[in-house]
């Protein structure tokens, strides 16, 4: 079973469309959009859930007033201001970190843990999918891109699925950790633009310390093609692979606002045949297919 994650270094450069694309390309595959602080990638390959499940993750301090002697000790630890002169935890504030209830001299204070988002499992017209929600200003994406890629692999080791299509968070935070740890390749999707250029070494800097093998596409290549020359000359320099190059095109916008991949969309038949092209380099690299040993890059 393969692992292919696709990822951007910041949110924007078509990185959920062009992933929505090669799901209508892959064989045999599993669906998981791991960008759960934003997750989008349903509303291009539109499955239908048959499965919700809560998320529970982080603690919230409740003070018992019955065993509170208001001794203070907790306002004057807390460092978010969470707790009241009279002893209440607001929850917009609460942090969740636990330091008063381990210091609190009448042990007087719980920490349930909290409902935090939902994870789904899916069908669809392109396979089985695997994605999540999480709520509104919630901590813990990380965890959550744990659990939801190993939903994804025991659906894929369960239906005997050979390819894992993950959408990745933007950026090199936690959750893109998560996302990318041990998996088989990495496919960045950068623009031309300076920018994008500095998000691409960031990203390969992340991946190189996780010694994982990395690709590049270009998303709309020629908006500026000094800069893409730029980009593909750094690639060149520290041994990158370059997949391909899309043209800038109003059909992605287009396809988006229709709730369709492009394919399904059926619009710009060179922009399919090229996309068609990216997706079967991806595959048959030396990368996915494991017929060379990689050299891992240095930036």
């Amino acid at each position: 079973m393969k692992e292919l994650v696709i990822l951007s270094g910041k949110g924007g450069t078509g990185k959920t469309s062009i992933t929505a694309a090669f799901s209508h390309l892959a064989q045999n595959h599993v669906v998981c959009d791991a960008d759960v602080d934003a997750a989008d990638l349903h509303l291009l390959i539109q499955p239908e859930i048959q499965e919700t499940h809560d998320f529970m993750g982080g603690g919230l301090a409740d003070i018992r007033t019955e065993d509170c002697n208001e001794c203070g000790r907790c306002i004057e630890l807390c460092r978010f201001n969470a707790i009241s002169s009279d002893f209440k935890v607001n929850p917009l504030h609460c942090e969740g970190c636990g330091v008063c209830v381990d210091l609190c001299p009448e042990k007087a204070i719980d920490f349930p843990i909290q409902k935090c988002g939902e994870w789904f499992v899916s069908t669809s017209q392109y396979g089985p999918m695997v994605h999540a929600r999480l709520g509104i200003a919630e901590e813990n994406s990380g965890k959550l891109v744990s659990v939801i890629r190993g939903q994804a692999k025991d659906l894929a080791e369960k239906e005997n699925k050979d390819l894992i299509l993950i959408d990745g968070p933007p950026g090199i935070g936690c959750p893109v950790i998560a996302s990318i740890t041990g998996a088989t390749a990495l496919v960045i999707i950068v623009e031309p633009t300076l920018s994008g250029l500095h998000d691409m070494q960031r990203v390969t800097q992340l991946a190189t310390h996780f010694r994982l093998p990395v690709m590049v596409c270009i998303n709309k290549y020629d908006i500026n093609t000094e800069i893409t020359e730029q980009i593909e000359r750094e690639m060149t320099e520290h041994g990158l692979e370059l997949v391909g190059r899309i043209p800038f095109n109003p059909v992605f916008v287009h396809s988006m606002v229709d709730g369709k991949n492009v394919f399904a969309y059926g619009e710009e038949p060179e922009l399919l045949e090229n996309i068609k092209n990216i997706w079967k380099k991806i595959v048959t690299s030396k990368h996915m297919t494991g017929n060379e040993t990689i050299s891992i890059p240095v930036i």
